[in-house]
């Protein structure tokens, strides 16, 4: 009888382990493929500065500005875009995104000064608005909380593969499409990386399921299994108690995440926005191309470390101090590349922030999820990221504003490096707050029991 439960318990496990791999061959790859080129469209724009803020007579601080409204429009749409996203399905919904925001993004190659650049990236902005959530919310309703630390890892891994990336293809672009058919590189630059997204957007809408049961390439037992291990996932306290949508998005956890959110995306941002001239005055050279190719260098080792950081905090179940240690590590690496003197220690902090703060990221997303009910689950997602985003819309802005104030980085790496450490006080507080919350549940529960 012990013999057959345990072949029986075996067989489930192994049952369940398969059911896990052919979910995560199906989506991660393709989905890898798009946050990949969504990434790309929103950071190339970095990389188009290094001779486009000349073609336009931008400032630091107008171009600064350009990055900002276009997180403007993408924070505006983003609960709505959320919320419809639930309503029409995420296979429509996230095809919508792509084809729209594909369109515009190459349009941006029209621009022919400081306000048409400013409509253009506000555009971007509101047709791209929704897709990081979007995507989040969609491996929600196919990974388990035990597995979902790697698959939301794997999946940021494709930003620090943007980052190597775009700067390789955005060199070559700059460095070999410059004046083709009159039409400087900057302006190439938007149009070759922005018209991808639109035949990938019409392939979305074919290839993805909304839910295990409507995935024809999943056999009935096992769409029936990845259902069982999704309901087995442990709900939300408040979820138990019956608690409205917005009591639990004003909740105090939700909002000190989503703060500690915002002060993580300004320096993700900062990276994304920033790094290519960074590192042009790391290494005093003017060579677009020498630039692009150090640029890669911190993205290729936040793609090798991210996949180990996930692992270790999916199989130790632990999430705060997997945060808090990555938070701790981007900090670091701010003061390296503020303070030392040598290029190369310089260096090894640009990859400490950039690493530190993708493995933050990868393991933050797993937090959230905890709290809320899943009802509640596409609005809380949205409210994060729509607050993350706000550090996104006024870290271009504020760097830019303290370089040209002060003639170099050092204020706005300090001001990143501050926001890291607040970032790592709130997380540590909603742990804080869960274990208290947590101890008083288990006493209830034990006063009840009693006679």
């Amino acid at each position: 009888m012990f013999a057959q439960q345990t072949v029986s318990a075996a067989s489930l496990t192994g049952d369940r382990v398969s059911v896990m791999t052919k979910v995560s061959r199906r989506l991660i790859p393709f989905l890898f493929v798009l946050y990949t080129i969504n990434y790309l469209d929103r950071i190339n724009i970095g990389f188009a500065a290094l001779s486009m803020n000349k073609d336009l007579a931008l400032t630091a601080t107008a171009y600064g500005l350009a990055s900002t409204i276009f997180y403007i429009g993408y924070v505006a749409c983003e609960l709505p875009s959320n919320l419809l996203m639930v309503r029409y399905g995420a296979r429509a919904w996230l095809a919508r995104i792509m084809v729209t925001w594909g369109i515009a993004s190459a349009a941006t190659m029209l621009v022919f000064n400081a306000n048409s650049l400013y409509l253009a990236r506000f555009v971007v902005g509101v047709m791209e608005a929704g897709f990081v959530p979007g995507v989040l919310l969609y491996l929600s309703y196919w990974f388990p909380a035990s597995h979902r630390a790697r698959a939301n890892t794997l999946l940021m891994i494709s930003q620090p593969v943007a980052m190597a990336l775009g700067a390789s293809v955005s060199g070559l672009i700059l460095g070999n499409a410059n004046g083709l058919f009159g039409l400087q590189g900057w302006r190439w630059l938007f149009l070759l990386e922005g018209i991808p997204a639109v035949p990938l957007g019409i392939m979305v809408y074919f290839y993805l399921s909304d839910r295990p049961e409507q995935a024809k390439w999943l056999k009935p037992h096992e769409a029936e299994l990845l259902n069982r291990m999704l309901a087995e996932d442990k709900p939300a306290p408040r979820a138990i108690r019956g608690e409205s949508i917005w009591k639990q998005l004003a909740d105090k956890n939700i909002v000190f995440l989503s703060l500690a959110y915002f002060c993580l995306v300004n320096t993700i941002n900062v990276n994304a926005t920033w790094i290519p001239t960074i590192v042009r005055g790391v290494l005093k050279t003017r060579a677009v191309s020498y630039v692009a190719m150090v640029t890669a260098i911190p993205a290729i080792f936040a793609i090798l470390l991210m996949p180990l950081w996930a692992i270790s905090s999916d199989r130790k179940k632990e999430r705060t101090w997997h945060t808090v240690a990555a938070l701790a590590l981007a900090a670091i690496g701010w003061q390296l590349v503020t303070y030392a003197r040598q290029p190369e220690l310089r260096l090894l902090g640009l990859m400490f922030t950039t690493s530190g703060a993708f493995c933050a990221m990868g393991v933050f997303w797993t937090l959230p999820q905890t709290l809320l009910s899943e009802k509640a689950r596409p609005a809380g997602i949205a409210v994060i990221s729509s607050v993350g985003l706000m550090g996104s819309a006024s870290s271009p802005t504020v760097i830019g504003f303290l370089r040209d104030l002060t003639g170099s980085f050092a204020a706005g790496q300090l001001y990143s490096t501050v926001l890291l450490v607040i970032s790592m006080a709130l997380v540590i507080a909603v742990s804080k707050r869960q274990a208290a919350s947590a101890k008083r549940r288990l006493a209830a529960a034990a006063a009840v029991s009693k006679p």
